[in-house]
């Protein structure tokens, strides 16, 4: 399904990659080696908590890559057009990882300003860059306009605000449009609340993302008429309500028949379709949704893009279409499988009825375990095979539940033990808080037996730095 075994092409070269054979596999470079203790690449884990700290955020290079172009292969291996794909940044806006998709060749999904420069700080080809949101500061369409991204408009006073911008830098722009598709077919499919309850489609109608086929339409006319603005994809995003492909299909199918109604109404066709991200993946143990869990079961990269492609391709047939440009914005997927989150016990509490394993990590870094009831599969980093025989609730050390796994089948753990929760590449880091003043932890990049700092650990003056005390209530508490 990928080339993972050979070098990619194109202007960076990539490293060849040979998945390990560990004594039990969590992923291609992620498991239990011989040691008997977890591994991320050729590093023990034990060893990195304790030369680096914890809580402490461990991501596998090969893993990355090997994850890329998975996904990239499964798309262009089955598409009979130009494929491109475009990281999700905000799963994970490590600049050290935008550097090894710019290696790759995978352009990238920006939200927000100080995505867009993290992205073009790193060398990011701009043409390769998408900027989404629904709300644009202007400082960030002149980054876009000046730089030469892609602006999804998704408000109806944006093509204006992109024209007056354009006009005054002397630039051209190129746009794409979000659309808030109809979703018919999903009226009656429920997954998991990601935006609320409801079903599929009553969750997508109820976000503040897209504009109708009306709105589209007037946009299209109206940038039709301006020769400096350069109209070049439509562009939605499902998110992961689901682990099934068939919804998946459908939005594909519905971008291809929004393409005709388009046709029909300005005969602009668009050249490209941006089906966003979502994408899920499966393990053997477990992770995703408490609700709805990502096990052996869930679809593989070859399972979207089968059902994906043929989707579009029959629409557009029967609408007599050419077959667009298809852009995709993964990001959990890529970044999920990389990142392992790292915590010390501490306080090992039990009454008659439960134990609870104090943790140093916390819902401040695995932030979706608390608002999303994800599930990160949770192994002792030391003799991490050995049997379960516990049932104890991980928790961390804020002042509220800080549940990072209930009811865990762990082996016995006392003080001074590591944890490491998997699948903790995605949406972590970039999504990392300060509750109770907690300074956010390291990050380091594992290359081989190579270990390096990527994210530097906060230190208190980070946390407070930003504070400012009036004079007159310094004098009061002074006095």
């Amino acid at each position: 399904v990928n080339d993972a075994t050979q070098k990619t092409t194109g202007v960076h070269s990539a490293p060849i990659l040979e998945p390990k054979s560990y004594q039990v596999n969590f992923g291609e470079f992620i498991g239990i080696g011989e040691n008997g203790n977890l591994w991320v690449e050729g590093c023990d884990v034990k060893k990195l908590a304790e030369e680096f700290g914890s809580p402490l955020f461990i991501v596998s290079e090969s893993q990355f890559r090997y994850c890329y172009r998975q996904f990239r292969d499964a798309f262009k291996n089955r598409y009979p057009a130009e494929v491109e794909i475009l990281f999700a940044n905000k799963s994970n806006n490590s600049l050290a990882l935008r550097h090894i998709m710019n290696q790759e060749g995978a352009g990238g999904d920006c939200f927000g300003v100080n995505e867009m420069y993290i992205a073009l700080l790193a060398g990011t080809n701009p043409k390769t860059l998408a900027l989404n949101g629904s709300n644009k500061q202007t400082e960030e369409l002149e980054m876009a306009i000046a730089n030469g991204l892609c602006i999804n408009i998704d408000a109806m006073d944006e093509l204006d605000r992109i024209d007056k911008i354009c006009k005054r830098l002397g630039r051209d722009a190129d746009i794409g449009i979000r659309l808030a598709l109809d979703l018919d077919p999903l009226a009656d499919k429920t997954g998991v609340a990601m935006h609320g309850p409801g079903t599929l489609k009553e969750q997508s109608d109820s976000t503040k993302w897209g504009m109708t086929r009306e709105q589209t339409v007037d946009i299209v006319n109206r940038a039709l008429k301006i020769p400096h603005i350069h109209l070049k994809e439509t562009h939605f995003h499902l998110s992961r309500m689901t682990n099934e492909v068939e919804p998946f299909a459908v939005m594909a199918r519905e971008m291809i028949t929004w393409s005709g109604y388009i046709k029909e109404h300005t005969e602009w066709v668009p050249p490209c379709v941006d089906i966003g991200g979502g994408w899920t993946f499966g393990k053997s143990y477990g992770t995703g949704p408490n609700s709805q869990i990502d096990d052996s079961s869930a679809p593989s990269v070859g399972d979207y893009a089968e059902h994906i492609c043929q989707a579009i391709e029959d629409e557009a047939k029967k609408l007599g279409l050419p077959i667009p440009k298809l852009r995709i914005e993964p990001g959990r997927i890529l970044s999920g499988p990389i990142g392992v989150a790292v915590g010390t016990v501490g306080a090992v509490k039990q009454n008659d009825t439960k134990k609870w394993v104090n943790l140093d990590l916390s819902t401040n870094h695995l932030s979706w375990a608390a608002i999303l009831d994800w599930y990160y599969h949770a192994v002792a980093v030391e003799d991490t095979g050995r049997e379960p025989t516990e049932v104890v609730d991980l928790v961390g050390p804020l002042c509220n539940s800080d549940e990072l796994g209930k009811h865990r089948k762990m082996p016995p753990l006392t003080r001074g033990d590591y944890v490491a929760f998997l699948d903790a590449g995605g949406y972590v880091e970039s999504q990392a808080a300060r509750y109770n003043a907690q300074c956010l932890p390291a990050t380091i990049l594992i290359c081989g037996d190579t270990a390096e700092i990527t994210t530097e650990r906060e230190q208190l003056r980070d946390v407070s730095g930003r504070f400012r005390v009036p004079p007159r209530l310094l004098e009061a508490s002074f006095a």
